[in-house]
């Protein structure tokens, strides 16, 4: 009995002793701290930080205000608009320093906002969105005095004003009404604010200058991308720009790269979609872009008043026999490619003649046009589409060569492009 409660009492030791060291590991390997920032607009800082490794939560909220109710429908009131005594929108990040340092989540904060703009952030006015840093210890403190400083010099040397952002110890922080947290999880058809300067700790100054001498002739699409991660513009270069194969270029700046363009739109909303001739701006799209709202605006763009738009978006028909029938008819060895997307969508080796005036072909190239049901004019068809842009292509008829269908595409909405090799 003795020694049953002898082993009893080496096992308890030994576990008891396992447990406390694992909790020693685990303090070892989470130094937890807590931060709160405030940036403008809480709802892009916040997704921006919870992609940062080593964060471990972020939550949007208000703090440093006096006399307030700390919610949303106070704080955006006319009467605290310019009230100094007004809450903050800030973001209370809790951050493992282990794994992410103060100093480099300080360096996030304010390479991602413009610290020297006075109780705004872009087209954002009003004291909630201040610039502001509450510490929660005087290491943090020092820290923070620190790369002041260092970006203060940096943001001097570019041509920036002072560093307006107030540093201040936590008293209390207020985390926002539900709707708020993960806001732009919850909405993901819109844009991230960028109001960042563009100037980097990296860089010995802002003095860069980008070389954009590319995009000051012809047509060109700009997207204003995000250098810090934005779910809208990964949405939109998933959703359109990665499978763009369009003869018009597509390519991406940050709002700081837009050297010698004459672009008239605000550039602080990621992505921001500019349809550029000639390096000025014709129009342009704030936020994400769904493919078919895309394509229309480029084919309006690239089209103009044309048979080809009518075609394209009204769905037209070409004259029989019309000018690019005649182009295209007797091509050599390609592909037809759609005329805003790029995408190949009918092979010369399923054209035929038809004697109809218009290109014919018994079947498309796999996967890249769908059917629907046609019933306009009395008549009951089957209209043919581009699964890439969405623009009206032509119908499909069940006699042709052998059995198989006829394709009946508009050339007006078509370009050629020779196979490989092929002049």
């Amino acid at each position: 009995m003795k020694n049953s409660i002898l082993y009893f009492s080496i096992f308890t030791l030994i576990f008891s002793a396992g447990l406390f060291a694992s909790s020693n590991l685990n303090e070892a390997t989470v130094h937890s701290e807590k931060i709160v920032l405030g940036s403008g607009c809480f709802w892009g800082a916040e997704k921006g930080y919870e992609e940062l490794p080593g964060v471990i939560d972020a939550v949007s909220g208000y703090a440093d205000g006096h006399g307030v109710r700390p919610s949303y429908r106070e704080i955006t009131k006319l009467k605290n608009k310019f009230n100094p005594d007004n809450h903050a929108e800030v973001v209370e990040v809790t951050y493992n320093k282990n794994v992410i340092s103060t100093e480099k989540l300080l360096i996030h904060y304010f390479e991602s906002h413009d610290p020297t703009q006075f109780n705004r952030q872009g087209n954002d006015v009003g004291t909630q969105y201040r610039s502001i840093i509450l510490f929660s210890n005087e290491d943090q403190k020092k820290i923070i005095t620190r790369i002041i400083a260092e970006y203060q010099t940096l943001l001097s040397n570019a041509g920036y004003g002072e560093i307006t952002t107030a540093v201040k110890p936590i008293k209390e922080f207020y985390k926002a009404e539900n709707y708020h947290q993960d806001y732009i999880a919850k909405n993901p058809n819109g844009y991230c604010p960028d109001h960042s300067t563009g100037i980097k700790f990296a860089r010995v100054d802002g003095s860069q200058v980008t070389d954009n001498s590319n995009l000051l002739t012809g047509k060109k699409i700009l997207v204003i991308d995000s250098e810090d991660y934005c779910p809208y513009c990964e949405k939109f270069k998933s959703n359109v720009a990665n499978d763009y194969l369009g003869t018009i270029p597509l390519v991406f700046r940050f709002s700081y790269q837009l050297d010698d363009l004459e672009i008239t739109s605000p550039t602080w909303a990621t992505p921001t979609i500019i349809f550029l001739d000639d390096g000025k701006e014709v129009f342009s799209h704030q936020g994400y872009m769904a493919p078919k709202d895309f394509y229309q605006a480029l084919g309006f763009f690239k089209l103009g008043e044309t048979e080809s738009y009518r075609v394209a978006f009204q769905q037209g028909t070409d004259a029989r026999f019309c000018k690019e029938y005649e182009i295209f008819k007797n091509t050599p060895d390609g592909t037809f490619i759609d005329k805003l997307s790029g995408v190949p969508l009918f092979d010369t080796r399923d054209r035929f003649n038809s004697s109809t005036g218009w290109l014919s072909f018994t079947k498309p190239v796999e996967g890249s046009v769908y059917s629907r049901p046609d019933n306009s004019y009395g008549m009951r068809r089957t209209e043919i589409r581009s699964v890439s842009s969405d623009i009206h292509l032509g119908h499909v008829f069940p006699d042709g060569p052998n059995g198989l269908p006829r394709y009946c595409i508009n050339a007006t909405v078509l370009e050629f492009k020779p196979r490989s090799g092929e002049t």
